[in-house]
């Protein structure tokens, strides 16, 4: 969503960088560089005029001008700025309140409201906490079953609605189901509009007062631009709401919706949709968001990924199979099916500092399709071959092809790759496993 915008940032602190010193001639220069390609990105303009005049306030000062890096000290107060601009710290859902608690869910029609309210249910069964789903949208036709049949899938109670029901009346009644079930999270998918209307506003304001929510989270399209910062002022005005949830943040918008909804509102984004599967929720951390438009990677957001799928006693085992060279393909197997629980291979690339900025990664194509094709081509083998893959010979590999439905050729460069990966391996564990760890390490 913000690559235009951070090849922008990126070709201004370039030639800024590229000063041998730096005047408030050239920051002006840059700044007015900045506040273009925040404008093309959609921000709202009277944040684009506050946030220019604030890095210029920084910028100027004699700390920056007179520093060994002033080109990398303006990018750190722009980054500064940007996290500040966002929020700063991360905020969670406020769940505070005798259980069950309630989170109401609310936004325009076509928002995403139904789905984002299945993918907070497994972010909260995630924390630890029992939700329980409740449509309370009694007027879009079939939103009732969608909502009941996400919820089989993420395998969450659904309050059982009815189109008839009255939607504060549903509410009221699923808070005593949920007691009843030992849930302590409701989550109120309610109704929307194809545009903001006294009936819809009345409606929500009936079932806050019912209810008395902990949280009220605005469910908003990232697509919408600016569009979305008007709608989260619209619901703030008449319903105090507690936050945002920017969905369809994976499409391609220019992203100034994320830039200007917090300085707006003075309500922060607390997660975004990052997909359309039912884990495809991320908590928004606008410093990690600063980061990655700036072209600086994400890290934590990496690691976090990556210690939510990983099994400890599985990885230990790897390492002494890896140390004693026993990796088998069925490991390899395993491990590509850990890397894709963790989300799409370009996603995971971008996330890795540095990579945003390297032209060959940024042309390149990635295929995650690959990974599913060389799964099946591992899965179409026997126990024994996967283990010895070196018995595999002409007709057995004419048969893994026809059986996993790829080419012949396509299971000679997995056998290749997979007996390079393994001699590489042995290397490393005559010159001792320490060895690739420093070899792994960026100093």
């Amino acid at each position: 969503m913000f690559e235009n915008l951070s090849d922008k940032l990126n070709s201004v602190f370039k030639k800024l960088k590229g000063q041998g010193t730096l005047t408030e001639k050239n920051i002006d220069d840059g700044l007015k560089e900045v506040r273009f390609a925040l404008l093309e990105a959609d921000v709202h303009y009277r944040i684009v005029k506050q946030f220019i005049a604030d890095i210029r306030e920084r910028a100027v000062g004699a700390d920056v001008l007179e520093s060994l890096t002033p080109g990398q000290q303006v990018i750190k107060i722009v980054y500064e700025e940007l996290t500040r601009l966002m929020g700063e710290t991360r905020q969670d859902l406020n769940l505070t309140g005798q259980a069950p608690v309630s989170v109401m869910l609310v936004g325009l029609q076509g928002s995403g409201k139904t789905t984002t309210a299945a993918k907070l249910a497994v972010y909260l069964k995630k924390q630890g906490r029992k939700p329980f789903l409740v449509p309370a949208d009694v007027y879009r036709p079939a939103a009732i079953d969608q909502l009941k049949k996400l919820g089989s899938q993420v395998q969450v109670p659904v309050f059982a609605s009815d189109p008839g029901m009255n939607p504060v009346d549903i509410c009221r009644q699923a808070r005593v189901a949920a007691q009843q079930q030992g849930c302590n999270t409701l989550l109120l998918d309610t109704a929307g509009r194809l545009h903001i209307d006294e009936a819809l506003m009345e409606e929500l304001v009936g079932i806050k007062q019912a209810v008395s929510p902990s949280d009220i989270l605005l469910v908003a399209d990232a697509m919408t631009g600016q569009d979305a910062v008007n709608i989260a002022q619209s619901f703030n005005e008449r319903l105090d709401i507690g936050g945002v949830i920017l969905s369809k943040m994976d499409g391609d918008a220019r992203g100034g919706a994320a830039l200007s909804i917090k300085a707006v509102t003075g309500r922060p984004i607390k997660f975004v949709g990052v997909g359309e599967k039912t884990n495809a929720l991320e908590a928004f951390h606008p410093d990690r968001m600063a980061s990655s438009i700036l072209g600086m990677g994400d890290v934590l957001s990496f690691i976090e990924k990556a210690q939510s799928v990983v099994d400890e006693k599985k990885a230990a085992d790897l390492e002494r199979k890896l140390r004693k060279n026993e990796f088998t393909l069925e490991d390899f197997r395993d491990q590509m099916t850990q890397i894709r629980k963790m989300g799409s291979i370009g996603d995971l690339m971008k996330m890795i500092p540095g990579m945003g900025k390297v032209k060959q990664m940024k042309d390149m194509e990635v295929d995650d399709g690959q990974l599913s094709r060389i799964e099946a081509i591992i899965n179409s083998m026997t126990a024994e071959e996967r283990r010895r893959h070196a018995i595999i010979n002409g007709s057995r590999r004419k048969r893994i092809a026809k059986g996993s439905g790829t080419s012949v050729q396509e299971v000679n460069r997995l056998l290749k790759d997979y007996t390079q990966v393994m001699k590489m391996v042995k290397k490393i564990n005559k010159g001792g496993m320490r060895g690739l760890g420093r070899g792994m390490m960026p100093f």
